[in-house]
């Protein structure tokens, strides 16, 4: 009952799920600050214990005391200069929220303030403040003739914060490095791959799709959506599990990341039990929202490290869309290897209890190279780039996805048909479709395609 008299800001959190939640207060920047504040508290009781209560002061020699005005102008002032320290940080922290904002992707925010870095620096400088000044107010209030841990810790914690004003300094540029900054966010796909995709779906999935039921499928009922907005998390576990108690098979009508209308079809059901079914339960098992979130939803993640390169396009940085091409690349070898591409995923018994929508690798690496193909259009070293990833792409995927690749190769060669190009660029751009088409085994399309760039008017 209590939630309902806490802030918005603050309620939201006691009504997501687990994993939401736990995603959401990583996105946050007052959870790492809290804690070190709450350690400042302890920090500061440990230290007056010593000085105040233990009299710590009688143990030690005299190079080692501090009188009560030395400590007290001492703490006054390392209060201001730890407070100008965080002033200067919280105005680097602006600094680079806004270039990221500005010349990258609005969505890297998120990235930068989840970093664990980020979060220990802020944590830091708030613990440290909170800190001095605590113990100002209480040795002011309560003097005794000599100090020895409250000088001491005072000073460390100081020149901690000293340190750690150099080290976020160096974080931020190195941050904000274009290398560091697609690799950070291939690392963060790398998670959602490996970890969340692979956990809560692979375990489920099968490629033979068996009993379908479809002699149940004319009776089939549909659920709506309850609410408007993106889907966000979905309990694939536990939907399994229920449909397997219910004798019923689900379609999920809504992909991950899509975003649905109230009274958009959810999903539909069908099978034995249908007619028996609570479907509130299977809506309650599907988290919606007022944002994406890239907890399982890998075509997010895609599509922000896209921006980057698009965003490089169209500011005259090559440089910069080619190496976020090659990571996007790279990201795609580990989706193949990791991901299997069925719709199906089943229960214990290999019995199909979920379909959901097509996910297959041609979706991926359109999300992937699609946005760069249309806004690079006539720029041919990036067309280029494209190409060569593609072929070195091609090298190291299944085999089965041969086709996929060469035909989103063509169709990108495709549009250059009837526009003039350097004979250098086009010399390159056929070297690097030469290769594709040799892995592929589309020598002879390659060579239509050869034959009218070179003999192509200009």
């Amino acid at each position: 009952m209590f939630v309902k008299f806490l802030p918005p800001s603050i309620q939201k959190y006691f009504l997501m799920g687990k994993r939401q939640r736990h995603h959401e207060l990583q996105l946050t920047l007052w959870r790492a600050p809290l804690l070190y504040i709450i350690v400042a508290f302890f920090l500061v009781a440990l230290t007056l214990f010593l000085d105040v209560g233990l009299e710590l002061a009688q143990y030690t020699t005299n190079y080692f005391e501090a009188e009560f005005e030395t400590t007290r102008l001492l703490i006054s002032a390392l209060i201001g200069g730890i407070l100008t320290l965080s002033a200067f940080t919280l105005n680097s922290l602006l600094v680079v929220l806004t270039t990221f904002s500005g010349q990258f992707s609005p969505r890297l925010l998120q990235n930068f303030v989840k970093d664990k870095q980020t979060q220990h620096v802020l944590g830091i400088f708030n613990g440290s403040f909170v800190y001095v000044l605590i113990m100002f107010l209480f040795i002011s209030s309560h003097p005794v003739e000599y100090y020895v841990a409250v000088p001491f810790a005072t000073v460390t914690v100081a020149f901690i914060t000293a340190l750690t004003f150099i080290y976020f300094i160096n974080h931020a540029t190195a941050w904000m490095q274009v290398h560091n900054i697609t690799d950070t966010m291939k690392s963060v796909s790398r998670e959602i791959i490996t970890g969340s995709l692979k956990q809560d779906l692979e375990a489920f999935r099968t490629e033979e799709p068996g009993d379908l039921m479809e002699e149940y499928r004319k009776r089939i009922k549909i659920v709506k959506a309850p609410v408007s907005g993106y889907i966000q998390l979905i309990n694939f576990y536990k939907i399994i599990e229920e449909a397997k108690n219910d004798n019923i098979l689900l379609k999920l009508e809504s992909r991950i990341g899509s975003f649905t209308l109230e009274d958009n079809i959810l999903f539909s059901y069908w099978g034995p039990g249908a007619d028996n079914v609570d479907a509130d339960k299977y809506v309650r098992m599907v988290q919606m929202g007022h944002k994406e979130t890239e907890i399982q939803d890998l075509r997010f993640a895609l599509n922000k490290l896209g921006e980057i390169a698009i965003k490089a396009i169209g500011s005259n940085d090559p440089k910069t869309a080619s190496n976020t091409i090659n990571q996007l690349t790279d990201l795609l070898l580990i989706i193949d290897k990791n991901i299997t591409f069925t719709p199906y995923l089943a229960d214990e018994d290999r019995q199909v209890r979920l379909i959901i929508g097509i996910d297959n690798f041609e979706f991926h690496l359109y999300q992937s190279y699609g946005l760069i193909r249309h806004y690079a259009q006539k720029n041919y070293p990036i067309i280029t780039v494209i190409i060569g990833s593609l072929g070195r792409l091609a090298q190291s995927v299944n085999p089965v996805h041969y086709e996929v690749i060469w035909q989103f190769a063509r169709n990108t060669i495709d549009s250059i048909y009837t526009e003039f190009i350097f004979d250098l660029d086009r010399d390159l751009l056929l070297s690097r479709l030469r290769d594709l088409a040799q892995t592929t085994g589309h020598t002879e399309e390659y060579a239509q395609i050869e034959n009218h760039l070179r003999n192509s008017k200009i």
